[in-house]
């Protein structure tokens, strides 16, 4: 068995080792003189985050699979979302409406990476190659508190492009998850979306019309309670599902585009990661997994089941202890806030965990 799992990771590596070949290949050639649009070339403004190397190993957080349950009972310690289902047994229906019966397995599943980077086109996944998308007008950037034309003072604004990877590591390396438990519909590592060529990502009106529950949450009244969900979860809560507009301490997810009043880098760029999880939600484009109503397989569900998710920095300081909920402050991350080192910038790429209760028959 353990020869089996050797040669599943040495032919995994292989494939992302060629892929990764091919993608600097493409980039030299670039650099030698073709700057045609959609062509690779090399920035030295974006840089590698190694994630296609032994990092995937090392600096991946293998104790955030636990708690893992199963037939209902924990088999560790952990963070759960509330909801997670508690049965022993359960039966889903195949394509031809027989039941088959099965036993409950639920747990922490690294399925997405999502990269947040100021340069347009920057893989820092793809080992730092750049690809020409969008223009210098798509450069992000953070603006520092200054004088508007009336001589008002305006807030400081971030502004970061987002890309979005699967990764599902255990099916990948054929590790404890049937084929049945994953509802994803990824069984590799593939790009999912790029923001550079979403038109709503920097255009907040655009935003609106993808999502117009924006209006409902656009006051006062609905910031505040934002800081109500931060509170909580200082306080040792799981998010509040209720207010699904707020990220805690990170403030409101809405609207879906990549602006941002600046914070520091690690809540700004994690709260523009929801924002992701969000707007793929609202699309319809990713499930509901957690309860007995989704151990057959997942539900649609507009808005992003804040629980279902926790994430662990990957670039530039690892998270390899713990991970981190939506809203989380970075004070209760692995490491603190001291999170970028001089020089690096901040440019920062997240795992993103997805809890799943399933009906393993």
């Amino acid at each position: 068995m353990n020869q089996s799992l050797n040669d599943r990771v040495r032919d995994v590596f292989s494939v992302l080792g060629l892929v990764l070949s091919l993608t600097l290949s493409a980039g030299a050639l670039a650099a030698d003189g073709s700057d045609t649009a959609g062509s690779v070339n090399i920035d030295p403004q974006c840089k590698s985050n190694d994630l296609i190397s032994s990092k995937l190993f090392t600096d991946i957080c293998w104790e955030c699979l636990f708690p893992i349950r199963v037939a209902g009972i924990p088999l560790s310690t952990g963070h759960m979302p509330n909801d997670a289902s508690k049965m022993v047994f359960c039966a889903c229906a195949d394509g031809l409406g027989i039941y088959h019966p099965g036993i409950v397995n639920s747990l922490w599943q690294p399925q997405r990476v999502i990269e947040l980077t100021r340069t347009p086109g920057c893989l820092s996944t793809l080992g730092g190659a750049k690809l020409n998308l969008g223009s210098n007008y798509m450069y992000g950037s953070q603006i520092d508190h200054m004088s508007g034309a009336s001589g008002t003072e305006t807030k400081a604004t971030s502004f970061y492009e987002a890309h979005l990877y699967a990764l599902p590591l255990l099916e990948i390396l054929d590790l404890f998850l049937p084929a049945d438990c994953d509802v994803s519909g990824y069984v590799d590592f593939d790009i999912i979306s790029f923001t550079e060529i979403d038109p709503t990502w920097n255009n907040e009106e655009l935003a609106f019309f993808q999502a117009p529950e924006s209006a409902a949450v656009a006051n006062i009244v609905a910031e505040t309670a934002c800081s109500v969900d931060a509170v909580s979860q200082f306080s040792g809560n799981m998010p509040t599902e209720a207010l699904w507009w707020c990220a805690g301490s990170w403030g409101s997810m809405y609207p879906l585009a990549g602006f941002r009043q600046a914070m520091d880098p690690a809540r700004t760029t994690s709260l523009l990661a929801s924002k992701i999880l969000a707007q793929q939600h609202r699309r319809g484009l990713a499930y509901s997994t957690v309860g007995d109503e989704n151990v057959c397989r997942g539900s649609i569900y507009p808005t992003i089941p804040k629980q279902q998710y926790k994430m662990t920095m990957f670039y530039p300081t690892p998270e390899t202890k713990r991970g981190h909920m939506i809203g989380d402050h970075p004070y209760k991350w692995q490491g603190g806030t001291t999170r970028y080192p001089i020089g690096q910038g901040t440019d920062s790429t997240y795992i993103i965990w997805n809890w799943i209760d399933c009906c393993r028959r």
